[in-house]
């Protein structure tokens, strides 16, 4: 079984494309986990209203967060394979399954924005800081992972023997969880994808100038406290 893994937050707009999307291009039995928190939009309701025998509904009215939500849909996911990724749409359904076919050799596939073929279409604020960050992690952290937060991935359950994810931060735990698992000697294979601008509903990472400048220095300071303590 493969479980796929949707935070979300106000994600009403876009989330029954995904998960009609997702239905669509995985041929293998699916399940999907959707974490919501609490969204004032609706999302939850919505999903509850599929009734899709596929898809799981975990409403959250306290606890939130992205890497909280995360780490809660891998506790609950069934799948021998587990994978997650931006609910709106921004990155493609349509690459999950050559992700999944890649397992056979790897024990996790991340989908890139910074490595040959790709493509990062958002506004130049954001991939300037999204490149300079990646550029940080790569030169502190090492092992020529290009895209270090990169937050869509699918791999085996298995990992999760070995490493563990320590759901703290917006992004930023994607950083650790990548460092972690090439450090404990385990294989990431990074593949190409055109990130594009989100078409409906309102980004969480660029609501405001001040939320986009907090954000960088959370990844800053995860990035060092990353090395920091794993050379201890």
């Amino acid at each position: 079984m493969i479980s796929i893994i949707l935070a979300t937050f106000n994600e009403k707009e876009n989330i029954q494309d995904m998960i009609d999307s997702l239905t669509k291009e995985i041929k293998e039995p699916l399940e999907i986990v959707v974490v919501d928190d609490n969204s004032p939009d609706g999302t939850a309701d919505l999903v509850a209203g599929l009734k899709y025998d596929h898809v799981t509904l975990i409403r959250r009215k306290k606890t939130k967060g992205l890497a909280t939500a995360y780490n809660r849909g891998i506790i609950e996911s069934k799948g021998d394979i587990v994978g997650w990724m931006d609910s709106d749409m921004c990155m493609p359904p349509a690459l999950v399954p050559k992700m999944i076919d890649l397992l056979k050799e790897y024990d996790a596939v991340v989908g890139s924005r910074y490595v040959k073929g790709a493509k990062d279409t958002r506004a130049p604020i954001r991939t300037i800081t999204s490149t300079m960050i990646n550029g940080l992690a790569g030169f502190v952290l090492g092992y020529g992972i290009k895209d270090y937060d990169s937050g869509f991935i699918v791999l085996k359950r298995s990992v999760f023997n070995e490493v563990t994810l320590y759901p703290k931060g917006y992004g930023s735990y994607f950083i650790e969880l990548l460092f972690d698992i090439r450090k404990k000697g385990m294989t990431v294979k990074e593949i190409p994808y055109t990130f594009n601008e989100r078409s409906k509903g309102t980004s969480k990472s660029f609501s405001s100038w001040f939320n986009l400048i907090t954000l960088g220095m959370e990844y800053v300071i995860r990035i060092f406290k990353t090395r920091l303590k794993r050379t201890r």
